[in-house]
């Protein structure tokens, strides 16, 4: 054991290339050498020291320890002890970053409080809602991302599309599209061009059935926005129907994959080149289902596509046809 003292730094070796810097903690690690022996550095949380594997050198001593100074034994444990809120979100107007007052009339140990105190609380809630939206825009900014989370909490999205659907919003506010708009119908189209771009797209008769502007207004909206926005929306693919469309109908994953070759022999073929995305998807769905001897109904795939059943036959047809076409050749 050397007699080095305790508080010696630790020496970083750097190698220095044209195209390369280390910057991640991984590679910061493998630079740490013992002064003594260069040997491989350890860092021992549990002691706060950091030793030499080698010769056992005691580099550094007493590190501090940013974790908490309590214990927890479950996660009900850990959220009621942890001393941080939830994470920002472009959800909520202030990002999450204001606080509420509950409007349960108890105290912190749950006793009910009294008449004066309840009418206390009554004007505090009603002063904290006033200031946490300051001028109009904040309050158009709330209406809409409420609205926002109504329709996409109706058509079943993903957090991650109301993120974006709201981070659209935020930018169209900001680039003063609004004017001459309706919130409902700006944040309308917001919530379809987020499925669309996060691949779980719905048609627009599903988001017109949630929203309360006409289908007409929201197509054009929505054309308005991303072409003033400039955001890359790729055409829907009629693959990415075929799993909820399957679901809804309690199909089988055999129907479900053979709904999918169905539709990319119609791409080798171009038959989905102006067609509904939504149409080939049911018909696909529709001709697997019969395909593999599953029982279904052109009458329950057109109520769980929301399309019509003509389209559904005449996508049918055509689907056969072409894989008939691609099976003689």
């Amino acid at each position: 054991m050397s007699n080095t003292p305790s508080n010696t730094r630790v020496r970083r070796t750097e190698h220095e290339t044209d195209d390369t810097t280390e910057t991640t903690d991984e590679s910061e690690q493998s630079n740490l050498d013992c002064p003594e022996c260069a040997g491989n550095l350890v860092v021992d949380d549990e002691h706060g020291e950091t030793v030499c594997e080698d010769c056992g050198l005691v580099v550094e001593e007493d590190s501090v320890d940013r974790g908490p100074e309590w214990r927890a034994f479950d996660a009900t444990e850990k959220n009621e002890k942890s001393r941080v809120g939830a994470p920002t979100t472009n959800t909520m107007h202030d990002k999450g970053l204001s606080t509420n007052i509950d409007w349960r009339n108890k105290d912190a140990y749950g006793n009910s409080l009294g008449s004066r105190q309840r009418e206390k609380m009554q004007r505090l809630r009603k002063w904290n809602e006033r200031f946490r939206t300051r001028d109009s825009k904040e309050r158009n900014l709330k209406q809409a991302l409420g609205e926002i989370d109504r329709m996409a909490s109706a058509l079943g999205l993903p957090t991650n599309v109301r993120e974006t659907a709201s981070v659209i919003y935020r930018r169209a506010l900001d680039e003063d599209l609004l004017p001459g708009r309706s919130i409902e119908g700006v944040s309308t189209a917001c919530v379809y061009a987020a499925a669309r771009q996060a691949g779980v797209p719905r048609s627009l008769d599903e988001i017109a059935d949630v929203s309360r502007v006409e289908k007409n207004e929201i197509a054009r909206t929505y054309r308005y926005v991303v072409r003033e926005l400039g955001l890359e929306v790729q055409p829907a693919d009629p693959e990415s129907y075929v799993p909820r469309f399957a679901s809804g109908l309690d199909l089988s994953d055999e129907a479900e994959h053979r709904a999918r070759a169905l539709l990319q022999n119609a791409k080798e073929k171009g038959v989905h080149s102006g067609k509904s995305p939504v149409g080939l998807a049911a018909a696909a769905v529709y001709a697997a289902a019969l395909l593999t001897n599953e029982k279904t109904t052109q009458a329950a795939v057109s109520d769980v596509a929301d399309i019509s059943e003509v389209t559904i036959r005449n996508r049918y047809h055509e689907l056969l046809e072409a894989e008939e076409t691609l099976g003689l050749a």
